[in-house]
């Protein structure tokens, strides 16, 4: 097949996102020995880089897992719940429900606590939930990219460890473009991946594990080979991996993360993905028949969830406003599959999603904004 059949499309999907021209050509630089000191002139600066832009002090150290944000969570389960302790996860979407799948399927002790779609973690019916089950561990998702919620991390792993609990977090799609001041956060192990607002191509989970949770590990049984983050440990403060990584990925991670801490700034990064959470807000404001699906003060800077007037249909989503917007150029997201059905069966209107993370500028996005507005109009 020839690549031209490959359409340039400009993505404002929630992941993968939008790759600058810089970042893809990283990717045929040299290969490497991942045991080589070669290695180092990448990874170095990458470990470096990532605890930076986690504002992680050095109670946490970086760890690379080959796979994906779901990687780093397994590991999570399978290196801090111990046979006879339960995990209790909290769920405010479809992709919160990840956690407890995961703890599931590896024979823990689990529960799922789920809150309505849209809606952050409450507090009180958490605390309520935390004191009647105690359990040893608590999951949770910081940003949910199914609905565009975040929640306040520090506030609920305060919550968690004020219950005797310890947090493990799902970051996945908020990394990289937010502030997360992971020192500050009481998250025991924080998951995310390279995908989503870090701009990168997918392959790497990453993991911040704190001293408190590699304690831990060192006393888990049954934590299998690559979910043992006791032996990822060992080779991340050598800047390695534990198997052999993606070196076309780590020379694109080294060129991406050195431009958002050296050229972009940390700061500036965090505003504009601000800046473009407001910009959706006020462009909603100006549609008839349109809201945002998150409260206000929950709102997600690298995601935004909108709903769509009564009446309107996935089909009407997916085959029209969709490909309408394929010819433009773009890659529109009619909004996640089971979210949708699952609004549909209970009545309420179809939401879509906006992806504005990773590398995309307010520009960009002002311009994708006037194309999905003509579309949407026709509605």
């Amino acid at each position: 097949m020839s690549i031209q059949n490959f359409a340039p499309l400009k993505l404002f999907i929630t992941g993968p996102t939008y790759i600058r021209q810089e970042v893809r050509q990283a990717a045929a630089l040299p290969e490497f020995g991942h045991r080589d000191s070669e290695n180092e002139l990448r990874f170095g600066p990458i470990f470096e880089n990532l605890k930076k832009l986690a504002g992680a002090d050095d109670d946490y150290e970086a760890v690379l897992f080959l796979g994906s944000g779901s990687t780093g969570m397994e590991a999570s389960v399978r290196s801090l719940v111990a046979d006879d302790e339960s995990i209790l996860n909290v769920s405010v979407g479809a992709f919160g429900d990840m956690y407890y799948t995961l703890a599931e399927s590896n024979g823990k002790k689990a529960e799922n606590l789920k809150f309505d779609y849209g809606q952050p973690i409450d507090m009180d019916i958490l605390d309520a939930k935390l004191k009647e089950m105690r359990p040893d561990v608590v999951s949770f998702t910081h940003n949910e990219t199914s609905t565009g919620v975040v929640n306040d991390m520090k506030a609920v792993c305060e919550l968690i460890r004020e219950n005797g609990a310890m947090p493990l977090v799902d970051g996945v799609s908020i990394f990289g473009g937010a502030d997360l001041d992971l020192k500050n956060s009481g998250a025991a192990m924080y998951s995310t991946a390279t995908q989503k607002a870090l701009a990168l191509n997918a392959g790497f989970g990453i993991g911040f594990i704190s001293k408190e949770a590699e304690e831990k590990a060192a006393r888990v049984q049954n934590k299998g080979h690559h979910h043992d983050i006791s032996k990822h440990l060992v080779l991340a403060r050598k800047h390695q991996t534990l198997t052999t990584p993606n070196c076309a990925l780590a020379n694109q991670m080294c060129v991406q993360l050195d431009y958002i801490v050296n050229n972009e700034g940390i700061a500036a990064r965090f505003a504009r993905h601000i800046e473009m959470r407001g910009m959706v807000e006020k462009w909603v404001e100006g549609l008839d028949g349109f809201d945002m699906f998150a409260p206000e003060g929950y709102r997600s800077p690298t995601v935004s969830t909108v709903v769509c007037p009564e009446g309107v249909t996935v089909a009407q989503l997916k085959q029209g406003v969709k490909e309408a917007l394929r010819g433009e150029g773009y890659l529109m997201d009619p909004g996640y599959g089971k979210l949708n059905a699952a609004l549909e069966e209970a009545g309420r209107r179809q939401v879509i999603r906006i992806g504005h993370m990773g590398d995309i500028t307010p520009d960009m996005l002002g311009e994708y904004l006037g194309k999905l507005e003509t579309e949407l109009k026709k509605l």
